[in-house]
């Protein structure tokens, strides 16, 4: 291999990126976030449960209030009455024997009047009836203010959910939008490998023709032509692939080709406290302990004002312009006893309470460890870039060095290969090294509740992989 061909691999691979890239709409990563967040299914549907919960806490808003309703009916009806006439029958035989003269002892003697011993009285008829009326719970013991507490504490729980669910999509789209810019990297190194490594096989072929190697030489060559044939090929189905999870992650029409590179920062991020106070203070999943926490104090709340009397007042009025009916007052009502256990209600909510209380401490020490963890997987990720910067000049200095063997002849074409090759190896996992640094990044963010600063920290990198 001459030193112009492998000035020419720096060309190679600027071509092999563009042949990834083609017909493929390009897309940097603030673009494929606001993408995501507007076509998300996962979040369309996290957020539909916060605004369902918010209208519910808006329909309960009035609790408490008066009622009024109107009510109207028209009937009709048929109603049969028998009535037994035996008692009254011998009461007019008793008055009849009081008599001055009984009726029966008269000149023309008169039968005392009887009736039936039964008698069926038969009415019918139709009509309608209208009124109003109205019931407003004057004093209920609490309840309403427990319904709609419980409720908020359901939004806030709700809203929890929807914020967990965009700081996991984030990761996400960084783990596939890094992970198909890796991809195509990788795919790229690999074919600028392959054609350098084509050039190197042509070239043994002519030396092997003109003597110059053996045939096992030219064999090697021909093997490590092979390999790096397969090696390009699996890179370019994990490019297509990646490519196709980024597209149907962000939505888009047709394929995406993302544009912002990977990236370092070579000096560390905020201390580990930093990241601590602001899980503390941000992560969802404690908000959602708390709405949880929230939520049984309600519950006992409630408990509570079930035990209390109800005062109400009452009205109704027959709706007809004369004489109508109407009444009015105030009620109370207690109850006293019912089959119902409240004193082991009680219990039961104030253990719900204490439940809540024991998984937020246990939450918030799980998140501490989990920063923790993360903050250091970041460290270790920088450092790891770092370290890799001397292998990349080694790998470099080996292929010219083996350039400059072949044409000295003392190193083989198989050597020449086997530096290429090398060379794109540590270049890619540089780049896998990159891409390590922005996933964990991602994680620790996440992990913060901080997971909307990606951006932030992805423009103060002073390393960017192009």
């Amino acid at each position: 291999m001459t030193a112009s061909s492998r000035r020419r691999a720096p060309a190679g691979l600027c071509l092999a990126l563009a042949a990834l890239g083609a017909q493929a709409e390009p897309m940097n990563f603030d673009a494929a976030w606001q993408r995501m967040q507007t076509g998300s299914d996962k979040l369309a549907a996290a957020r539909s449960a916060v605004e369902s919960k918010q209208l519910q806490g808006r329909g309960f808003k009035g609790l408490g209030g008066p009622t009024v309703s109107l009510t109207g009916a028209a009937y009709a009806y048929n109603a049969n009455l028998t009535v037994n006439l035996d008692a009254v029958n011998q009461r007019l035989l008793q008055l009849d024997q009081r008599l001055p003269i009984p009726l029966q002892n008269l000149p023309i003697p008169l039968p005392v009047p009887q009736f039936p011993s039964r008698y069926t009285f038969n009415h019918h008829d139709t009509g309608n009836t209208s009124s109003v009326s109205a019931v407003w719970p004057i004093y209920a013991g609490g309840v309403s203010d427990a319904v709609r507490g419980f409720v908020t504490a359901q939004t806030s729980e709700a809203q929890a959910d929807a914020d967990q669910a965009g700081h996991e999509l984030t990761t996400l789209l960084v783990q596939r939008y890094f992970g198909a810019q890796l991809a195509a990297r990788a795919a790229a190194l690999r074919e600028a490998a392959l054609q350098t490594i084509e050039q190197h096989d042509a070239a043994a072929q002519k030396m092997l023709d003109a003597g110059v190697i053996s045939k096992l030489e030219r064999l090697q060559a021909r093997s490590a032509l092979e390999e790096a044939r397969r090696n390009a090929q699996k890179a370019r189905d994990d490019a297509e692939l990646s490519a196709v999870a980024l597209t149907r992650t962000v939505k888009a029409d047709e394929r995406v080709s993302p544009t912002s590179p990977l990236f370092v920062l070579t000096q560390p991020v905020e201390p580990l406290q930093h990241f601590v106070e602001a899980a503390l203070a941000r992560h969802p999943g404690l908000a959602k302990v708390a709405a949880k926490k929230a939520e049984a104090e309600q519950l006992h709340a409630g408990q509570e004002a079930l035990r209390r009397p109800q005062v109400f007042a009452f009205g109704q009025r027959e709706l007809k312009s004369t004489n109508a009916d109407w009444v009015a007052g105030v009620g109370v009502r207690w109850t006293l006893w019912d089959a119902i256990d409240r004193n082991a209600l009680e219990a039961s909510s104030l253990k719900q309470v204490e439940q809540a209380e024991r998984i937020g401490a246990q939450a918030r020490s799980d998140i501490a460890l989990l920063v923790e963890k993360n903050w250091r997987a970041l460290d270790q990720a920088r450092r790891q870039y770092l370290a890799m910067q001397p292998g990349i000049a080694l790998a470099d200095e080996v292929l010219r060095l083996r350039v400059a063997g072949l044409r000295e002849g003392t190193s083989t074409t198989l050597d020449l290969i086997d530096a290429r090759v090398n060379l794109a190896k540590v270049q890619t996992e540089r780049a896998q090294a990159a891409h390590d640094y922005a996933v964990a990044l991602a994680n620790l963010l996440e992990s913060c509740g901080l997971s909307e600063e990606f951006s932030n920290y992805m423009a103060r990198a002073d390393v960017k992989v192009e």
